[in-house]
């Protein structure tokens, strides 16, 4: 990590995203359990080039972004592979550029064969762009030449593009740029309302080939650029929405000292300011007397001594291992850990130790059932399962 002034402790920054109840009203979810029990990597699949997002299909495939420009369909009950798509002639893949999001409409396979696709271009700036299956055979395939370009956003860096793509519950896709790369935010982009970088934009895609500003956005009447939803943010690589409350979980990928883990109600908190570039997690960054009243905190982090790199994961909402739910998962590409928290935390809570891995965690992909994987940069998938 480039070097920079030492952050200095300060008061924690207000906790959003309160458990209490679901950002539509529902009732409060069960309650989680204590003591995860311990866990294990089963592998799926090896031989993959740079994978680094996985996303699922209704239908039980895992697709997986290759950095360089492939999504490779995986059928993880048999380990068979084939090619999704391949726009690797488009793609600037090398560091923290290449292929690095993958959301499919909601409507996927029923009134909808469109997939949405963030990827770095050959000039080294953000596309986003929507793509569409010509049929429904499996294993499912893009047609590269369907491609319909919906935003472009300039890079001055080649570090910090962001990555995650998602469709919250609100129907709404979601994309998360970082703040433009370098090192400790030298345009002030986290704090600029003008600028897309350093942000969560949401977008309307409801009709094909066109991203619309939703009409419920916080900054549509001014303020701010009109895409943007939350702020403040240096580089979210991935985060989730949580299936059963709509929780909003953002792992932002630290400067020098400290990775943190945010949970936010996307509704009530729209338009929230994260406080990248003044804070890093909850201390101030350049500044030790900075002003921290008007940030959303985070509900997590952890310094240099167990990690350097954070990879946002999900909330655990499966099946196959009971006493694992409510915890959300996330992990750190530097040291193989997997760690994860109580999804029902009110306080900054430290987070726990549940796996150490050798992998290079990439991302993580949580399937139709709720049951979750895991993307070692190295080549190979694995699922997250109870250890014997």
């Amino acid at each position: 990590m480039p070097n920079s002034v030492s952050p200095s402790p300060v008061p924690s920054p207000q906790i959003s995203g309160t458990p209490a109840a679901t950002p539509t009203g529902e009732p409060t979810p069960p309650p989680v359990a204590t003591d995860p029990p311990p866990l294990a990597l089963s592998p799926v699949v090896s031989g993959l080039s740079s994978p680094i997002n996985i996303t699922a299909t209704p239908d039980g495939w895992l697709l997986v972004n290759e950095r360089s420009g492939r999504i490779v369909a995986v059928y993880p009950e048999n380990g068979e592979t084939a090619v999704t798509l391949d726009i690797s002639d488009r793609v600037l893949g090398e560091g923290e550029r290449g292929l690095l999001g993958l959301a499919l409409h909601p409507a996927w396979r029923g009134e909808d064969l469109r997939a949405f696709v963030h990827y770095t271009d050959r000039a080294g700036d953000t596309v986003l762009s929507e793509f569409s299956m010509t049929d429904f055979a499996l294993p499912p395939r893009l047609d590269p030449a369907t491609e319909r370009v919906l935003l472009r956003v300039d890079q001055p860096y080649a570090n910090h593009n962001g990555g995650q793509l998602a469709f919250g519950p609100d129907g709404m896709l979601y994309l998360g740029l970082g703040d433009g790369g370098s090192g400790g935010d030298p345009h002030d982009n986290g704090q600029d309302p003008d600028t897309l970088l350093g942000t969560i934009l949401r977008l309307d895609v409801s009709e094909p080939g066109v991203a619309r500003t939703p009409d419920d956005a916080p900054f549509a009447g001014g303020g701010g650029a009109p895409e943007v939803h939350l702020s403040g943010l240096r580089n979210p690589w991935r985060f989730s929405f949580d299936r059963l409350t709509g929780d909003l979980w953002i792992a932002d990928v630290g400067q020098n000292a400290y990775e943190e883990v945010n949970r936010l109600d996307p509704t009530a908190d729209a338009g929230g300011n994260l406080g990248w570039n003044v804070m890093e997690a909850s201390h101030c960054f350049a500044d030790a007397n900075c002003d921290t009243g008007a940030f959303i905190g985070p509900v997590s982090e952890y310094g240099r001594e167990l990690g350097c790199s954070i990879t946002g994961g999900f909330v655990y909402r499966g099946d196959s291992i009971p006493d694992l739910r409510g915890w959300y998962l996330f992990g750190d590409y530097c040291g193989g850990t997997i760690f994860g928290i109580r999804s029902d935390v009110e306080e900054l809570t430290p987070p726990r130790v549940l796996l150490e891995t050798d992998a290079a965690i990439s991302s993580f992909g949580e399937n139709a059932e709720g049951e979750l994987y895991l993307a070692d940069l190295r080549g190979a998938i694995y699922r997250i399962v109870e250890a014997d």
